[in-house]
């Protein structure tokens, strides 16, 4: 470690060791990994921590169920996870196991301590308990007919004696420190909800198990285990171990600068982790992000359902660049993410292979023509190249913006639309129009042209090294330089990086051309149609002039968030991407869809209708929808077509 450094410390959950890889798993670590990657790229010392959460009752079923014991069933499932991180180019310092000796000395000295501090007591528990989700719950918070409020499972009755953590005892603590450090829990949206529940009271917590012995013993009690998420959350210190010598790594490391955490799990590591440090007496995280959940074709993804997708088939067929490039784009961090293979692969299609790889291809082809592959540095000659030039540099600068911000799908357009400036730029020159001259200007304006391709490329490359590792260095190689794990922001924030006499190297195509897959539906045929009773159909309205139909403004547009309206039963509160920026729709058809059904969607929508008030929300415009004459009501949805599109 280099103790000159400003030091970054980011995590993501330990993942339960489902049997089942999916694509969700490979949202969050991609994620985290882009946001270490950029930091080691802007001059931190960064240390990236990941792992597997391997206790509790649900795994001691699931590994009885087997016939194996539960050590041997989690390892079987943590080399899977360590195969896949290694599959998309995770670049993590350590992978820690809850099963490991490090951590489990850790949370047992951490729990004598709390003990002994008082604010664990022993006690008999007896209440309602959700073992997928290792939850407790009090009858008041349960859904319908005794199901988890958060996984909407069947919970178990459960009576035993427990120890139990001093939750309410700093209900006040926790509030003044969230008045005091407002970005401690991001995006906005969750930190009001865990506002909300806090001061709706904490109950104290059972932290310890008998009624099963798969876990963390209570060292002054061996009958007892921990229970699971006093255990797990000990991780992030566990692993940088505080009690090993002079402690090196947790002094330089801790507090943790991000906590990267599925949504469902905020509750857990802002509530119950910072709860549990302050009874500690230990500097608590700087920032917890919960991220959303990954919806496919409109459905969070659920193993009832059988929409879980396997990221290994698409990593193996597509690229690991191609699945992160893809995850890390069209998401927003904190919303929900719709995949749908089509949309992957045009996406890929469009942004790796034609934007990015044929601005490559062109330009190693074209100097390789011209030039014979060996590039001149030159400076601008006009007004053009000085475009160029400057608006490398505000890439650049724009791109560190956004991604501190953790703007990751932002900064990616930014430089697309870099990329995009480099390809118009190629048509502007004409550098084969330029090549047929013998004119001792346009001799000197094509190697001003190829020296500004490459030297946008040599640009392009380390900044899209967080997001793409595969294919960034490759670019870095056909560009003729060396040295690319040494590159960082430093060295690009200055035009004019590549020396002359470089000799480019060309190289296949970083990023081939995929065919994309139709979606199948399957239709259910009938023997015959049914008769439909037309009586009750309304009549036509009247007539309109064509005129008055050309003052609609309708639009395609894509659903980036959607929520139900507090104390309303119909209104759902929509966040649009309609091309040209993002709008507010308020629309009353709740009753037919759940939120989490329409992220991600394409939607007909009206974009010039008066705004109005509706439940207090400023909502601008109106989704279209049809209904049949029952008000049943239906979304009009358009899925080919990019938001902006005009609708005739």
């Amino acid at each position: 470690m280099d103790q000159n450094k400003k030091t970054y410390y980011i995590t993501t959950p330990i993942y339960y060791p489902s049997a089942k890889l999916h694509i969700g798993h490979t949202y969050c670590t991609s994620v985290a990994d882009t946001i270490a990657r950029f930091k080691r790229l802007a001059g931190y010392d960064v240390r990236f921590l990941t792992g597997s959460d391997e206790h509790g009752q649900k795994i001691q079923r699931a590994a009885e169920a087997e016939g194996i014991t539960p050590l041997e069933y989690t390892t079987h499932i943590v080399d899977g996870f360590k195969a896949l991180w290694e599959k998309l180019h995770i670049s993590n310092d350590d992978f820690i196991r809850t099963t490991d000796e490090r951590h489990e000395k850790v949370v047992q000295e951490l729990f004598t301590k709390a003990y002994e501090k008082g604010d664990i007591y022993k006690a008999e528990y007896e209440g309602w308990y959700c073992t997928p989700d290792e939850t407790f719950w009090t009858e008041q918070k349960l859904g319908p007919n005794h199901t988890c409020p958060d996984c909407g499972r069947p919970v178990e009755r459960v009576k035993e004696e427990s120890y139990f953590f001093k939750l309410g005892k700093y209900t006040d603590q926790w509030l003044a420190f969230i008045e005091e450090n407002p970005d401690f829990i991001q995006p906005e949206s969750r930190r009001n909800e865990m506002i909300q529940f806090v001061k709706q009271g904490l109950e104290d917590l059972a932290v310890s198990r008998t009624s099963f012995d798969w876990g963390i013993k209570v060292p002054f009690d061996p009958k007892h285990v921990v229970y699971v998420w006093f255990d797990a959350l000990v991780n992030y210190i566990s692993a940088l171990e505080p009690f090993a010598g002079d402690s090196e790594l947790y002094k330089h490391y801790w507090p943790a600068d991000l906590h990267l955490v599925g949504k469902e799990i905020v509750r857990f590591h802002t509530i119950i982790w910072p709860i549990m440090l302050m009874s500690l007496d230990l500097p608590l995280p700087k920032k917890v992000f919960g991220h959303g959940w990954m919806i496919v074709d409109g459905t969070k993804m659920s193993k009832s359902l059988g929409n879980v997708i396997d990221p290994n088939p698409l990593i193996d067929t597509y690229g690991a660049d191609s699945l992160r490039y893809y995850l890390l784009s069209e998401i927003q961090l904190g919303n929900d993410g719709n995949f749908t293979l089509p949309n992957f692969v045009t996406k890929i299609n469009a942004d790796l292979s034609n934007d990015l790889g044929n601005l490559l291809n062109r330009t190693i082809a074209m100097i390789q023509k011209y030039h014979d592959g060996i590039i001149t540095k030159t400076a601008d000659i006009d007004g053009l190249d000085q475009e160029i030039s400057a608006l490398a540099e505000k890439t650049v600068a724009d791109f560190e913006v956004q991604m501190e911000a953790m703007e990751i799908n932002k900064a990616l357009k930014t430089v697309w639309a870099f990329i995009g400036r480099m390809n118009k730029y190629i048509d502007e020159t004409m550098p084969w129009a330029l090549a047929k001259s013998s004119d001792e200007a346009d001799v000197t304006r094509l190697q001003s042209v190829m020296y500004h391709l490459a030297e946008s490329l040599r640009i392009i490359a380390v900044l899209v090294s967080p997001v793409i590792p595969v294919g960034a260095p490759k670019i870095w190689e056909q560009l003729g330089l060396t040295g690319f794990g040494d590159a960082n922001l430093d060295t690009i924030r200055t035009w004019g990086g590549i020396p002359t006499g470089t000799t480019v190297v060309k190289g296949e195509p970083i990023y081939p051309r995929f065919e994309v897959p139709e979606m199948v539906e399957v239709v259910e045929v009938k023997e015959e149609a049914e008769a439909v009773d037309t009586s009750a159909i309304p009549p036509l309205k009247e007539h309109i002039a064509y005129d008055d139909f050309e003052k609609l403004d309708l639009r395609v547009a894509k659903v980036l968030t959607c929520e139900k309206v507090p104390k309303s039963k119909k209104l759902l509160k929509f966040t649009l991407d309609i091309g040209l920026e993002e709008r507010t729709v308020v629309s009353g058809i709740s009753q037919y869809y759940e939120p989490e059904q329409m992220i991600g969607k394409k939607v007909i929508y009206l974009a010039n209708l008066a705004p109005k008030k509706l439940m207090g929300i400023e909502s601008y415009g109106m989704i279209l929808s049809a209904s049949d004459w029952n008000e049943q009501l239906e979304v009009t949805n358009i899925d080919s077509l990019p938001p902006g599109s005009i609708v005739k």
